[in-house]
């Protein structure tokens, strides 16, 4: 089956409209920066000074106690998200590819952005940034990003989010949400590009993707494993022992991502990649809608 067919169109659209008709304000947080201008919402008060415009004089004010204050507004701004998706070799493995699985849940999650007038941007990087879209904007975009997405492919370079934190911050003007989709097998630790966005004022919610082999092998016996990353092999003896080692290990892994995203409530969410992309997306806007 195709990655991007007329059927995962139609699934995006229902997203899309679940998204606005029940979660609207919840999914992507919908946490819009805000300045003080011409908007709708009323901020504070200011002193008025000659020029400024007499329409937003406060009368109310100037009747009962005769200050000429000036009502101020909150303008809103559209909301940036920032998609960075993991294109090392990790995310290729499995019968039902990692990369797939996330370029389809930042395909729906960019729809849902876009129908919202959102901006968004999508980079694939693995040890450094492989490619990138710029920012774009509005619903007729998503036939431009599903093209993008679907050119993508998985490299033989091992992880490195910090490298690419760092040129995300470096090349954008703006913060805001950023949506990190990646197995999280960082060599050097997952935890020092999240915090790079963190110190700099961005939002990170991470997507941690990942197979039911991988948390649960059944392998036994003699075998020779490659490191899928580095490209190293080793012959091994697989055993009940070694085995119920590897289980504890890799638990201990997934519990480490949850740990570091409560201390500092950073918005998490781990699948595997057994489970319809529309599902996943749908359950974020649950637990979203119950959390916030």
């Amino acid at each position: 089956m195709a990655l991007f067919d007329s059927e995962f169109l139609k699934r995006l659209e229902y997203l899309s409209l679940v998204s606005r008709r029940v979660f609207r304000g919840q999914l992507l947080a919908q946490r819009r920066t805000k300045q003080l201008g011409g908007g709708i919402e009323f901020a504070d008060h200011r002193e008025y000074a000659p020029g400024d415009d007499l329409r937003y004089l406060d009368w109310n004010i100037y009747a009962r106690f005769g200050d000429v204050l000036l009502k101020r507004f909150q303008e809103e701004e559209d909301l940036h998200v920032y998609f960075l998706l993991d294109a090392s070799r990790s995310m290729g493995h499995g019968s039902a590819e990692k990369f797939d699985f996330a370029r389809q849940v930042t395909a729906a999650l960019a729809y849902i952005a876009l129908a919202d007038m959102d901006r968004v941007s999508i980079t694939s990087y693995a040890d450094d940034v492989q490619d990138a879209m710029p920012l774009t904007r509005g619903k007729d975009r998503i036939l431009a990003i599903l093209s993008f997405l679907e050119s993508l492919g998985t490299s033989g370079k091992a992880t490195r989010l910090n490298e690419v934190a760092q040129h995300l911050v470096q090349r954008t003007q703006r913060t805001g949400l950023v949506v990190i989709l990646s197995d999280f097998y960082d060599q050097e630790g997952f935890q020092e590009g999240v915090d790079f966005l963190r110190y700099r004022r961005f939002e990170p919610h991470l997507i941690q993707v990942h197979t039911t082999e991988e948390a649960n092998p059944t392998w036994l016996g003699d075998i020779e494993l490659e490191e899928v990353e580095t490209g190293e092999r080793r012959k091994l003896t697989i055993t009940e022992r070694k085995l119920r080692q590897y289980k504890q290990l890799y638990q201990e892994f997934l519990q480490s991502l949850d740990v570091y995203c409560r201390t500092y409530s950073i918005s998490c969410t781990r699948t595997t990649t057994d489970i319809p992309f529309d599902e996943l997306v749908l359950r974020m806007m649950r637990a979203s809608a119950v959390t916030s």
